[in-house]
């Protein structure tokens, strides 16, 4: 069957009671005061009603909605741009990664913004360039971004977006070149956990949630409101075509490369619990890439058509984002926010023109 086009399914604290028993104790006959009378001032009071609320210990992991077994770490969101052309292939640590995007750059090949905030592998990569998508996919995170370098319109557009750089052009710590793996360009890598402790003052703070969880798998809207469906394949462009297949036994999708089976180097096969579609309008701007291509612009602004699969089904929903800096926001046709299953989310971000989705 047809993707997008088919098929659309149906959908005390109590306040500070301060309760004063007042400490004013009326004196004996004599007019003394009681030694033993606790006495609450007035000044006390008033600073019980006014005492900031105690921090809230966070139960969840914000980007998966996956609850918090360990120690909850207080850290950024740590965005890392990581290539993937077949020279790439097999990326390392993209299986940790909370949230990965997947977006359309010039030649028709793809590239990964891969989000880790859960999860901290010991390192990460190829990395590679910026694009000038990127500030609107990582900026509702308000934390970091590793790269290899970028356009400097690109770079300063992820600045403006509130973000903190860390590019290997620049300087930047923790980056280094992998022997054994491939040429370069294709074999810069880099460590998450120098780059953690590289974030200011600014950039240390946990992130934003951003797309809604339920609390269980069989609450999540497609799982509720949705199709059964045995995978969802995409054309991103004439050369990159991935395929999620529905495994019922690791209750994930799994992801190919065409007909490939997709692994990470450590020989994990690449899988997500949720798989979001967002079809975009993808448009060239008048930069080019060091060959002469011109390099795409994902327009990831406004709403848009949206495919969520979870749980071995499909739901059709609409996407909308509010600013550079606001979240996507997933919803029905009736208005209700869409939710995912606790776990990681593939966010495939589909050229409206020229890419396709279908669903069987």
């Amino acid at each position: 069957m047809s993707v997008l086009a088919g098929a659309r399914s149906s959908a005390r604290r109590g306040g500070w009671v301060a309760l004063v028993i007042a400490g004013l104790v009326l004196a004996g006959c004599g007019g003394g005061s009681d030694p033993g009378a606790t006495v609450t001032r007035q000044e006390d009071v008033s600073a019980a009603k006014t005492a900031p609320p105690a921090p809230e210990v966070p139960t969840t992991w914000p980007l998966t909605g996956m609850p918090v077994e360990d120690d909850f770490a207080v850290r950024a969101a740590l965005a890392v741009k990581i290539e993937n052309s077949t020279a790439a292939r097999p990326q390392t640590g993209l299986e940790q990664a909370d949230m990965v995007w997947e977006e359309v750059v010039e030649g028709g090949i793809t590239r990964f913004v891969a989000v880790y905030h859960s999860q901290a592998p010991e390192e990460v990569g190829p990395i590679r360039s910026v694009r000038p998508m990127d500030a609107r996919i990582v900026g509702p995170l308000r934390g970091m971004i590793a790269f290899s370098g970028g356009q400097a319109q690109y770079v300063r557009g992820l600045r403006d977006a509130g973000l903190q750089v860390l590019s290997q052009d620049e300087g930047a710590p923790g980056f280094f070149r992998k022997t054994g793996v491939a040429r370069a360009p294709h074999n810069v890598y880099g460590y998450p956990q120098r780059w953690w402790d590289a974030a200011d003052a600014e950039h240390s703070a946990t992130p934003p949630r951003q797309l809604v969880h339920a609390r269980t798998a069989d609450q999540a809207t497609a799982r509720t409101a949705g199709t059964p469906a045995a995978s969802v394949a995409i054309s991103m462009s004439g050369s990159s075509k991935p395929t999620w297949t529905w495994d019922e036994g690791s209750s994930t999708w799994l992801r190919s490369e065409g007909t490939a089976a997709a692994q990470s180097r450590a020989g994990v096969r690449l899988a997500a619990t949720n798989v979001v579609v967002l079809r975009v309008e993808v448009v060239n701007t008048s930069g080019r890439d060091p060959a002469g291509n011109p390099i795409p612009d994902t327009r990831l602004e406004g709403s848009g058509e949206a495919l969520i699969a979870t749980g071995g089904h499909t739901v059709v929903a609409t996407w909308s984002k509010a600013g550079d800096r606001e979240p996507v926001v997933l919803t029905m046709a009736d208005g209700a926010t869409v939710s995912l299953a606790p776990g990681n989310t593939w966010v495939q971000l589909v050229p409206i023109s020229t890419g396709s989705v279908t669903v069987s």
